[in-house]
Formats: C-alpha cells, structure tokens, sequence
C-alpha cells in the first residue's frame, strides 16, 4: 500500500514521473485536472457542482474539490495505493484532506530551480494539428517548426510563454511550497533534487520510497 503526493512547481516534471511511478508500481495517478473533467462529464453529484462553480468563472472551492478526490479514491484500482497530482496546492487543502481522513505514507517533492524551469517550459513546443509535444533542446523536431509527425506547425503554448511561467512559479512559491514544511513536520516529506537524467530522477524516488 503506497498513498503519495507528487510536489513540485509546474514544468519540474510531477506528471512524467508520476507516469513512470504508475508502471513500476503499479497504483494510478490521480490528476485533480482529469478527474474533475471526468466528474464534470459524468455527472457525478459533486461534478455538477463543481461545473456550477466553473461556468460562472469561478475558482472551484476545495470542499468540492476534496470531495471529488474522495470519490475518485474509493474506487477499486486505488485499494493498493495512487499518487495525487496537482493537489494539495494549498495549506487549506491539505488540512481538508486531513479532516477527510485521507492518509500518505510519503509525500515527494521534486526540486527544480526556477531557471531550470524557465528554460524547460521555455522550449516546449506543440503541434497546432496532431498536439505532439517536442522540446528545442532535449526533444527538437527533424525541420525547425514543422512537426515530425504530421508536418503541422510548432506553436509555444500561452502556458508556457515565459512571463506566465514566471507567474505560475510566483504562485506556486507564495501557495504551494509552504506544503514541504506543512508535511515535513508529519514526517512524510521527502526532497528530491533534479538529476542529470529523467531515469537517475525516478531512482532517487524509489530509493527514498525504499522500492529499489
């Protein structure tokens, strides 16, 4: 049984590792993002309410939020454990989760310097067409550009323009670090720095989970 949290600023690489976690561990992730889309798409009670919030253009409030996990959580594939992505972002979501009686045994913060993540999220670069994702440095496209794939053109997200990337971190640093003390006094904390590689990364991961 293994319940984590995935922390880290956006672009340090939560969703790639959680992915490789998921096969070598084999517990689902669970992404605030797709489960909200997917209780908004069925319909669930708290789905409906969350929509409510949503269509209004407001932010919806951790309450509907921890109730959406929950839901999602007490479903069969989660009995041996999952990893939370993209929630808690707040000290206040994580006392709700708390108060929901839902437990980790470790929660993983991936460190990355902001310049490093300015550079990553920087040379991101998508396909307008067919989405595939490529990077000018570590996954560069054959024609400056032009899609490998399909031959669409390689536009920069809005997300990943640098003076948004530059906000997001702002907030993830006033919001979200604040967690890594909130869970190191819980004795759940553990920091893993950037490493060369993508694998050398995950194997720090698994090292301080003790699954090596």
């Amino acid at each position: 049984m293994m319940n984590l949290i995935m922390l880290g600023a956006p672009g340090a690489g939560k969703g790639t590792q959680a992915a490789i976690l998921n096969q070598k561990l084999g517990i689902p992730t669970i992404s605030t993002g797709n489960i909200l889309r997917a209780a908004i798409k069925d319909g669930t009670p708290t789905g409906l309410k969350a929509k409510e919030y949503m269509d209004n253009g407001q932010l919806v409030p951790d309450d509907v939020i921890i109730g959406i996990i929950n839901e999602r959580l007490q479903e069969d594939d989660c009995k041996n454990g999952y990893i939370l992505d993209g929630v808690p972002r707040t000290i206040g979501q994580a006392e709700a989760i708390d108060k929901a009686g839902i437990h980790f045994d470790a929660v993983i913060a991936l460190e990355v310097s902001d310049e490093e993540i300015m550079q990553r999220m920087g040379g991101r670069r998508v396909c307008e067409t067919c989405g595939a994702s490529y990077h000018l440095v570590a996954v560069p496209p054959k024609v400056a550009g032009v899609c490998d794939a399909c031959g669409g053109k390689l536009v920069q997200r809005a997300d990943d323009a640098p003076e948004t990337v530059k906000s997001r971190l702002d907030t993830y640093h006033k919001e979200t670090e604040p967690l890594k003390a909130y869970y190191a006094e819980k004795g759940i904390l553990h920091v893993v720095e950037n490493q060369a590689t993508l694998e050398d990364t995950t194997a720090k991961i698994l090292e301080v989970l003790g699954q090596n």
